[in-house]
Protein backbone atom coordinates (compact mmCIF):
# COMPACT_ATOMS: atom_id res chain seq x y z
CA UNK A 1 0.00 0.00 0.00
CA UNK A 2 1.17 3.35 -1.09
CA UNK A 3 2.48 5.35 2.16
CA UNK A 4 -0.01 8.00 1.54
CA UNK A 5 -2.85 5.22 2.06
CA UNK A 6 -1.15 3.69 5.31
CA UNK A 7 -1.77 7.02 6.70
CA UNK A 8 -5.19 8.11 5.38
CA UNK A 9 -5.90 4.49 6.54
CA UNK A 10 -4.70 4.80 10.52
CA UNK A 11 -6.10 8.46 10.26
CA UNK A 12 -9.50 6.72 9.12
CA UNK A 13 -9.21 3.97 11.79
CA UNK A 14 -8.67 6.82 14.76
CA UNK A 15 -11.56 8.97 13.90
CA UNK A 16 -13.49 5.84 13.46
CA UNK A 17 -12.65 5.08 17.01
CA UNK A 18 -12.67 8.30 18.24
CA UNK A 19 -16.74 8.51 17.01
CA UNK A 20 -17.47 5.17 18.93
CA UNK A 21 -15.52 5.47 22.02
CA UNK A 22 -14.99 9.08 22.86
CA UNK A 23 -17.13 11.41 24.55
CA UNK A 24 -16.28 14.08 21.56
CA UNK A 25 -17.87 15.83 18.96
CA UNK A 26 -18.43 14.25 15.82
CA UNK A 27 -17.97 16.98 14.17
CA UNK A 28 -14.17 18.04 16.13
CA UNK A 29 -13.22 14.38 15.21
CA UNK A 30 -13.81 14.62 11.63
CA UNK A 31 -12.25 18.04 11.51
CA UNK A 32 -9.42 16.69 13.13
CA UNK A 33 -9.34 13.87 11.00
CA UNK A 34 -9.51 16.25 8.28
CA UNK A 35 -6.30 18.41 9.14
CA UNK A 36 -4.41 15.46 10.30
CA UNK A 37 -4.31 14.29 6.00
CA UNK A 38 -3.90 18.10 5.05
CA UNK A 39 -1.01 19.12 7.32
CA UNK A 40 1.11 16.17 6.53
CA UNK A 41 0.49 17.14 2.70
CA UNK A 42 -1.61 13.60 2.04
CA UNK A 43 -4.04 15.59 1.24
CA UNK A 44 -4.13 18.81 -0.39
CA UNK A 45 -5.50 22.04 1.61
CA UNK A 46 -8.14 23.01 -1.45
CA UNK A 47 -9.50 19.59 -1.40
CA UNK A 48 -10.85 20.87 2.23
CA UNK A 49 -12.24 23.64 1.29
CA UNK A 50 -13.59 22.70 -2.02
CA UNK A 51 -15.23 20.24 -0.45
CA UNK A 52 -16.98 23.29 1.64
CA UNK A 53 -18.48 24.20 -1.84
CA UNK A 54 -19.64 21.08 -2.14
CA UNK A 55 -23.20 21.32 -4.00
CA UNK A 56 -24.46 18.75 -1.21
CA UNK A 57 -23.41 21.64 1.35
CA UNK A 58 -25.41 23.85 -0.05
CA UNK A 59 -27.98 21.93 -0.87
CA UNK A 60 -28.54 21.31 2.90
CA UNK A 61 -28.29 25.28 3.94
CA UNK A 62 -31.16 25.78 1.79
CA UNK A 63 -33.15 22.63 3.05
CA UNK A 64 -32.31 23.83 6.62
CA UNK A 65 -33.69 27.65 5.64
CA UNK A 66 -36.66 25.94 4.12
CA UNK A 67 -37.39 23.64 7.08
CA UNK A 68 -36.86 26.70 9.70
CA UNK A 69 -39.64 28.50 7.52
CA UNK A 70 -42.24 25.72 7.55
CA UNK A 71 -41.32 25.57 11.44
CA UNK A 72 -41.18 29.04 12.49
CA UNK A 73 -44.33 30.17 10.12
CA UNK A 74 -46.29 27.35 11.76
CA UNK A 75 -47.79 26.42 8.82
CA UNK A 76 -46.25 22.68 8.41
CA UNK A 77 -47.59 22.11 12.28
CA UNK A 78 -51.22 24.06 11.45
CA UNK A 79 -51.32 21.60 8.40
CA UNK A 80 -50.86 18.65 9.96
CA UNK A 81 -53.40 19.52 12.54
CA UNK A 82 -55.86 19.95 10.27
CA UNK A 83 -55.31 16.62 9.11
CA UNK A 84 -55.34 14.78 12.38
CA UNK A 85 -58.21 16.72 13.51
CA UNK A 86 -60.37 15.00 10.62
CA UNK A 87 -59.70 11.71 12.67
CA UNK A 88 -62.79 10.63 14.96
CA UNK A 89 -60.89 7.65 16.83
CA UNK A 90 -57.60 7.36 18.50
CA UNK A 91 -56.77 4.39 16.02
CA UNK A 92 -57.51 6.81 13.02
CA UNK A 93 -55.26 9.45 14.34
CA UNK A 94 -52.62 6.97 14.44
CA UNK A 95 -52.51 6.10 10.81
CA UNK A 96 -53.30 9.95 9.91
CA UNK A 97 -50.18 10.73 11.75
CA UNK A 98 -47.84 8.08 10.23
CA UNK A 99 -48.67 8.76 6.62
CA UNK A 100 -48.49 13.23 7.36
CA UNK A 101 -45.29 12.53 9.29
CA UNK A 102 -43.66 10.01 6.26
CA UNK A 103 -44.57 12.77 3.66
CA UNK A 104 -42.71 15.59 5.17
CA UNK A 105 -39.38 13.60 4.15
CA UNK A 106 -39.90 14.96 0.84
CA UNK A 107 -39.61 18.81 2.68
CA UNK A 108 -37.79 19.10 5.57
CA UNK A 109 -34.04 17.77 5.26
CA UNK A 110 -33.63 17.08 9.05
CA UNK A 111 -35.02 14.53 11.50
CA UNK A 112 -34.78 17.10 14.30
CA UNK A 113 -36.37 19.96 12.37
CA UNK A 114 -39.21 17.35 11.51
CA UNK A 115 -39.32 16.50 15.33
CA UNK A 116 -39.70 19.97 16.55
CA UNK A 117 -42.56 20.50 14.10
CA UNK A 118 -44.17 17.73 15.30
CA UNK A 119 -43.93 18.48 19.02
CA UNK A 120 -46.48 20.65 19.82
CA UNK A 121 -48.80 18.01 17.86
CA UNK A 122 -47.91 15.57 20.09
CA UNK A 123 -48.46 17.19 23.49
CA UNK A 124 -51.74 18.75 21.91
CA UNK A 125 -52.89 15.16 21.32
CA UNK A 126 -51.25 13.66 24.64
CA UNK A 127 -53.78 16.66 26.43
CA UNK A 128 -56.78 16.49 24.24
CA UNK A 129 -57.28 12.49 24.82
CA UNK A 130 -55.83 12.26 27.92
CA UNK A 131 -54.98 8.52 28.51
CA UNK A 132 -51.83 7.56 29.98
CA UNK A 133 -51.72 4.25 27.54
CA UNK A 134 -52.26 6.30 24.63
CA UNK A 135 -49.28 9.13 25.30
CA UNK A 136 -46.72 6.63 25.81
CA UNK A 137 -47.94 5.04 22.58
CA UNK A 138 -47.56 8.42 20.27
CA UNK A 139 -44.68 9.18 21.98
CA UNK A 140 -43.13 6.36 20.01
CA UNK A 141 -45.00 6.69 17.01
CA UNK A 142 -43.75 10.10 16.50
CA UNK A 143 -39.89 9.60 16.23
CA UNK A 144 -40.14 5.77 14.95
CA UNK A 145 -42.21 7.25 11.91
CA UNK A 146 -39.90 10.27 11.65
CA UNK A 147 -36.71 8.17 11.61
CA UNK A 148 -38.20 5.75 9.31
CA UNK A 149 -39.97 7.65 6.73
CA UNK A 150 -36.84 9.60 6.21
CA UNK A 151 -35.24 7.34 3.59
CA UNK A 152 -38.37 7.42 1.48
CA UNK A 153 -36.62 11.18 0.25
CA UNK A 154 -32.98 12.12 -0.86
CA UNK A 155 -33.25 15.21 1.12
CA UNK A 156 -34.65 13.50 4.43
CA UNK A 157 -31.72 13.19 5.64
CA UNK A 158 -27.89 14.44 5.84
CA UNK A 159 -26.80 10.52 5.00
CA UNK A 160 -28.37 10.20 1.84
CA UNK A 161 -26.73 13.31 0.89
CA UNK A 162 -23.27 11.26 1.14
CA UNK A 163 -24.61 8.10 -0.16
CA UNK A 164 -25.41 10.10 -3.21
CA UNK A 165 -22.04 12.03 -3.00
CA UNK A 166 -20.17 8.78 -2.99
CA UNK A 167 -22.32 7.06 -5.80
CA UNK A 168 -21.66 9.88 -8.08
CA UNK A 169 -17.80 10.17 -7.64
CA UNK A 170 -16.89 6.39 -7.04
CA UNK A 171 -19.10 4.49 -9.35
CA UNK A 172 -20.58 4.17 -12.33
CA UNK A 173 -24.57 5.39 -11.14
CA UNK A 174 -25.60 8.46 -9.54
CA UNK A 175 -28.94 8.23 -8.43
CA UNK A 176 -31.26 11.99 -8.59
CA UNK A 177 -34.69 12.42 -6.39
CA UNK A 178 -37.11 10.07 -8.39
CA UNK A 179 -35.07 7.10 -8.30
CA UNK A 180 -34.45 7.27 -5.13
CA UNK A 181 -37.67 7.56 -3.85
CA UNK A 182 -38.65 4.88 -6.47
CA UNK A 183 -35.90 2.41 -4.88
CA UNK A 184 -36.13 3.97 -1.20
CA UNK A 185 -39.96 5.10 -0.71
CA UNK A 186 -41.74 2.14 -0.73
CA UNK A 187 -39.12 0.70 1.75
CA UNK A 188 -39.75 4.14 4.28
CA UNK A 189 -43.76 4.03 4.16
CA UNK A 190 -43.75 0.30 4.62
CA UNK A 191 -41.86 0.32 7.37
CA UNK A 192 -43.39 2.99 8.85
CA UNK A 193 -46.87 1.70 8.48
CA UNK A 194 -45.57 -1.39 10.42
CA UNK A 195 -43.84 0.54 13.21
CA UNK A 196 -47.60 1.99 13.82
CA UNK A 197 -49.15 -1.47 13.42
CA UNK A 198 -46.87 -2.58 16.03
CA UNK A 199 -47.21 0.16 18.45
CA UNK A 200 -50.64 -0.56 18.64
CA UNK A 201 -50.53 -3.63 19.13
CA UNK A 202 -47.78 -3.43 21.97
CA UNK A 203 -48.99 -0.44 23.92
CA UNK A 204 -52.80 0.02 23.13
CA UNK A 205 -55.70 -1.79 24.11
CA UNK A 206 -58.78 -2.41 22.22
CA UNK A 207 -60.64 0.36 24.32
CA UNK A 208 -57.93 2.45 23.92
CA UNK A 209 -57.90 2.03 19.94
CA UNK A 210 -61.59 2.94 19.65
CA UNK A 211 -61.81 6.15 21.76
CA UNK A 212 -62.87 9.49 20.81
CA UNK A 213 -60.53 12.08 19.98
CA UNK A 214 -62.06 15.17 21.32
CA UNK A 215 -61.88 18.49 19.95
CA UNK A 216 -58.09 19.48 18.57
CA UNK A 217 -57.33 22.98 18.59
CA UNK A 218 -55.41 23.85 15.60
CA UNK A 219 -52.66 26.24 15.57
CA UNK A 220 -52.70 29.26 13.33
CA UNK A 221 -49.96 30.69 11.14
CA UNK A 222 -47.49 33.29 11.71
CA UNK A 223 -49.53 37.01 11.27
CA UNK A 224 -47.52 37.67 8.29
CA UNK A 225 -47.54 34.05 6.68
CA UNK A 226 -49.12 33.45 3.58
CA UNK A 227 -49.82 30.16 3.64
CA UNK A 228 -50.90 29.65 -0.21
CA UNK A 229 -48.10 31.10 -1.40
CA UNK A 230 -46.23 28.83 1.04
CA UNK A 231 -47.53 25.55 0.18
CA UNK A 232 -47.20 26.93 -3.60
CA UNK A 233 -43.68 27.58 -3.74
CA UNK A 234 -42.78 23.73 -1.88
CA UNK A 235 -45.01 22.21 -4.55
CA UNK A 236 -43.00 23.91 -7.02
CA UNK A 237 -39.66 23.31 -5.90
CA UNK A 238 -40.51 19.65 -5.18
CA UNK A 239 -41.46 19.53 -8.89
CA UNK A 240 -37.86 21.13 -9.86
CA UNK A 241 -36.63 18.41 -8.26
CA UNK A 242 -38.41 15.46 -9.74
CA UNK A 243 -37.82 17.30 -13.61
CA UNK A 244 -34.27 17.98 -12.44
CA UNK A 245 -33.29 16.17 -15.63
CA UNK A 246 -35.77 17.82 -18.09
CA UNK A 247 -34.65 21.08 -17.74
CA UNK A 248 -30.89 20.62 -16.45
CA UNK A 249 -30.76 22.82 -13.16
CA UNK A 250 -29.26 21.23 -9.63
CA UNK A 251 -31.05 20.18 -7.07
CA UNK A 252 -29.01 23.10 -4.91
CA UNK A 253 -29.67 25.42 -6.93
CA UNK A 254 -33.13 24.95 -6.99
CA UNK A 255 -33.26 24.80 -3.67
CA UNK A 256 -31.58 27.95 -2.85
CA UNK A 257 -34.10 29.72 -5.01
CA UNK A 258 -36.92 28.38 -2.88
CA UNK A 259 -34.99 29.18 0.33
CA UNK A 260 -34.73 32.77 -0.67
CA UNK A 261 -38.50 33.15 -1.42
CA UNK A 262 -39.75 31.34 1.32
CA UNK A 263 -37.74 33.39 3.55
CA UNK A 264 -39.20 36.92 2.48
CA UNK A 265 -41.41 38.66 5.64
CA UNK A 266 -44.26 38.98 3.52
CA UNK A 267 -44.27 35.45 2.10
CA UNK A 268 -43.75 33.55 5.24
CA UNK A 269 -43.22 36.24 8.08
CA UNK A 270 -39.98 34.64 8.53
CA UNK A 271 -36.85 36.32 7.67
CA UNK A 272 -33.50 34.90 6.04
CA UNK A 273 -32.03 36.38 8.77
CA UNK A 274 -33.58 34.65 11.15
CA UNK A 275 -33.73 31.25 9.37
CA UNK A 276 -30.17 30.93 8.56
CA UNK A 277 -29.77 30.46 12.86
CA UNK A 278 -31.53 27.48 12.47
CA UNK A 279 -28.62 26.19 9.93
CA UNK A 280 -27.05 23.22 11.76
CA UNK A 281 -23.55 24.51 10.85
CA UNK A 282 -21.65 21.73 12.89
CA UNK A 283 -23.48 19.19 10.69
CA UNK A 284 -22.25 20.84 7.42
CA UNK A 285 -18.45 21.31 8.69
CA UNK A 286 -18.67 17.32 9.73
CA UNK A 287 -20.14 16.35 6.00
CA UNK A 288 -17.59 18.48 4.39
CA UNK A 289 -14.64 17.07 6.70
CA UNK A 290 -16.19 13.34 6.10
CA UNK A 291 -16.29 13.90 2.01
CA UNK A 292 -13.09 14.94 2.05
CA UNK A 293 -12.02 11.90 4.21
CA UNK A 294 -13.59 9.24 2.32
CA UNK A 295 -12.23 10.33 -1.07
CA UNK A 296 -8.64 10.92 0.28
CA UNK A 297 -9.36 7.09 1.17
CA UNK A 298 -10.10 6.31 -2.58
CA UNK A 299 -7.27 9.38 -4.08
CA UNK A 300 -4.96 7.36 -1.67
CA UNK A 301 -5.13 4.12 -2.58
CA UNK A 302 -5.98 3.14 0.54
CA UNK A 303 -9.70 1.17 -0.45
CA UNK A 304 -8.13 0.56 -3.89
CA UNK A 305 -5.40 -1.70 -1.94
CA UNK A 306 -7.80 -3.65 0.50
CA UNK A 307 -10.02 -4.36 -2.55
CA UNK A 308 -7.48 -5.57 -4.98
CA UNK A 309 -4.71 -6.99 -3.07
CA UNK A 310 -6.52 -8.55 0.18
CA UNK A 311 -10.74 -8.38 -0.69
CA UNK A 312 -10.73 -9.80 -4.16
CA UNK A 313 -8.08 -12.41 -3.06
CA UNK A 314 -9.86 -13.52 -0.30
CA UNK A 315 -13.39 -13.39 -1.75
CA UNK A 316 -13.40 -14.81 -5.38
CA UNK A 317 -13.28 -17.43 -6.57
CA UNK A 318 -14.67 -21.31 -5.19
CA UNK A 319 -15.07 -19.44 -1.65
CA UNK A 320 -16.49 -15.80 -2.79
CA UNK A 321 -19.67 -16.00 -0.80
CA UNK A 322 -23.56 -15.55 -2.13
CA UNK A 323 -24.62 -12.03 -2.56
CA UNK A 324 -27.64 -12.84 -0.56
CA UNK A 325 -24.87 -13.40 2.70
CA UNK A 326 -23.34 -10.11 1.67
CA UNK A 327 -25.90 -7.82 1.74
CA UNK A 328 -27.52 -9.22 5.14
CA UNK A 329 -24.13 -9.04 6.89
CA UNK A 330 -24.50 -5.42 5.35
CA UNK A 331 -27.98 -4.59 6.25
CA UNK A 332 -26.93 -6.24 10.00
CA UNK A 333 -23.99 -4.22 10.17
CA UNK A 334 -25.79 -0.96 9.28
CA UNK A 335 -29.01 -1.62 11.43
CA UNK A 336 -26.57 -1.89 14.60
CA UNK A 337 -24.12 0.00 13.69
CA UNK A 338 -26.43 2.86 16.36
CA UNK A 339 -25.35 1.28 19.18
CA UNK A 340 -21.78 2.89 18.41
CA UNK A 341 -21.54 5.96 16.35
CA UNK A 342 -25.05 8.22 17.13
CA UNK A 343 -24.96 10.08 14.28
CA UNK A 344 -26.54 8.51 11.15
CA UNK A 345 -24.65 10.69 8.79
CA UNK A 346 -21.38 9.53 10.96
CA UNK A 347 -22.47 5.88 10.45
CA UNK A 348 -22.92 6.61 6.57
CA UNK A 349 -19.50 8.72 6.12
CA UNK A 350 -18.19 5.00 7.95
CA UNK A 351 -19.77 2.59 6.58
CA UNK A 352 -19.76 3.63 3.10
CA UNK A 353 -15.90 3.53 2.57
CA UNK A 354 -15.39 1.05 5.33
CA UNK A 355 -18.06 -1.82 4.45
CA UNK A 356 -19.90 -0.90 0.90
CA UNK A 357 -16.48 -1.03 -0.98
CA UNK A 358 -14.37 -3.78 0.60
CA UNK A 359 -17.48 -5.84 0.18
CA UNK A 360 -18.02 -5.02 -3.31
CA UNK A 361 -14.73 -7.30 -4.18
CA UNK A 362 -17.20 -10.26 -3.93
CA UNK A 363 -18.97 -8.79 -6.80
CA UNK A 364 -22.53 -6.94 -5.22
CA UNK A 365 -22.93 -3.82 -6.77
CA UNK A 366 -21.52 -1.46 -4.62
CA UNK A 367 -24.38 0.96 -5.58
CA UNK A 368 -26.48 -1.58 -3.72
CA UNK A 369 -24.32 -2.07 -0.65
CA UNK A 370 -24.56 1.87 -0.28
CA UNK A 371 -28.21 1.97 -0.39
CA UNK A 372 -28.58 -1.09 1.94
CA UNK A 373 -26.16 0.59 4.55
CA UNK A 374 -27.77 4.30 3.84
CA UNK A 375 -31.26 2.96 4.47
CA UNK A 376 -30.13 0.82 7.49
CA UNK A 377 -28.48 3.53 9.16
CA UNK A 378 -32.13 4.98 9.60
CA UNK A 379 -32.79 2.19 12.35
CA UNK A 380 -32.00 4.15 15.69
CA UNK A 381 -34.59 3.03 17.71
CA UNK A 382 -33.19 0.91 20.19
CA UNK A 383 -31.89 3.61 22.80
CA UNK A 384 -33.24 7.39 23.68
CA UNK A 385 -29.51 8.48 22.95
CA UNK A 386 -29.56 6.71 19.46
CA UNK A 387 -31.44 10.04 17.98
CA UNK A 388 -32.56 13.34 18.57
CA UNK A 389 -36.06 12.98 17.94
CA UNK A 390 -36.17 9.74 20.35
CA UNK A 391 -34.83 12.07 22.86
CA UNK A 392 -36.84 14.29 22.41
CA UNK A 393 -40.46 13.03 22.62
CA UNK A 394 -38.90 10.54 25.58
CA UNK A 395 -39.00 13.74 27.67
CA UNK A 396 -41.62 16.21 26.13
CA UNK A 397 -45.11 15.42 28.60
CA UNK A 398 -45.29 13.88 31.62
CA UNK A 399 -45.98 9.85 30.97
CA UNK A 400 -43.71 9.39 27.58
CA UNK A 401 -42.01 6.27 26.80
CA UNK A 402 -39.57 4.81 28.95
CA UNK A 403 -35.97 2.81 28.09
CA UNK A 404 -37.79 -0.76 28.36
CA UNK A 405 -40.78 0.52 26.38
CA UNK A 406 -38.14 1.66 23.36
CA UNK A 407 -36.43 -1.71 23.61
CA UNK A 408 -39.57 -4.05 23.56
CA UNK A 409 -40.31 -2.31 20.20
CA UNK A 410 -37.06 -2.02 18.82
CA UNK A 411 -36.54 -6.21 19.56
CA UNK A 412 -39.88 -6.95 17.19
CA UNK A 413 -39.06 -4.11 14.94
CA UNK A 414 -35.57 -4.61 13.87
CA UNK A 415 -35.93 -8.15 12.38
CA UNK A 416 -38.73 -7.04 10.16
CA UNK A 417 -36.91 -3.92 9.30
CA UNK A 418 -34.15 -5.81 7.93
CA UNK A 419 -35.76 -8.87 6.64
CA UNK A 420 -36.95 -6.16 4.48
CA UNK A 421 -34.71 -4.28 3.45
CA UNK A 422 -32.79 -7.58 2.64
CA UNK A 423 -35.87 -8.63 0.21
CA UNK A 424 -35.88 -5.30 -1.28
CA UNK A 425 -31.94 -5.26 -2.29
CA UNK A 426 -32.39 -9.00 -3.43
CA UNK A 427 -35.96 -9.71 -5.42
CA UNK A 428 -36.97 -6.02 -6.00
CA UNK A 429 -34.58 -3.22 -6.76
CA UNK A 430 -33.13 -5.75 -9.70
CA UNK A 431 -36.41 -5.42 -10.97
CA UNK A 432 -36.46 -1.35 -10.78
CA UNK A 433 -33.25 -1.24 -12.71
CA UNK A 434 -30.54 -1.87 -9.72
CA UNK A 435 -29.00 -5.45 -10.36
CA UNK A 436 -27.08 -7.17 -7.36
CA UNK A 437 -24.11 -8.65 -9.19
CA UNK A 438 -21.40 -5.99 -10.61
CA UNK A 439 -18.39 -6.39 -12.09
CA UNK A 440 -16.67 -3.36 -10.08
CA UNK A 441 -13.40 -4.29 -8.58
CA UNK A 442 -12.69 -0.91 -6.89
CA UNK A 443 -13.40 2.52 -7.16
CA UNK A 444 -13.49 4.30 -10.15
CA UNK A 445 -10.66 6.51 -11.22
CA UNK A 446 -11.20 10.03 -10.86
CA UNK A 447 -9.08 10.84 -14.19
CA UNK A 448 -10.80 8.20 -15.80
CA UNK A 449 -14.30 9.41 -15.17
Amino acid sequence: MPMAGRWTLIVFCAALIAWVNLDVSDTAVALLAALALVVPGVVDENLLFQSLGNDIIWLLIAAFVIASVLSRSGIAGRLASRCVARCGRVSSVFWTITLVTASTAFLIPSTSARAAIMLPLFMALAEVIGRPRVTRALSLLFPSVILLSAGASLTGAGAHLVAMDFMAKFSHEEIGFVRWAMLAGPFALLTSLISCALIQWLFLSREDRSAPLGELAIPGPAASASTPAVIAIMVLTIGLWITSPLHGQSMAIIALVSALALSTPAVSGVSLKTALKDVEWGLLLFMASTLMLGQALMTSGAITYITEHVLARMLTGPQRPAAWLVITLTALIASLAHLLITSRTARASVLIPAVAFPLAATGVNPVTLMLVITLGTGFCQTLPVSAKPVALFSSAVEGGFEKPDLLRLATILLPIFMGLLIVLAIFIWPLLGLPVDSDWMGPVSMENR
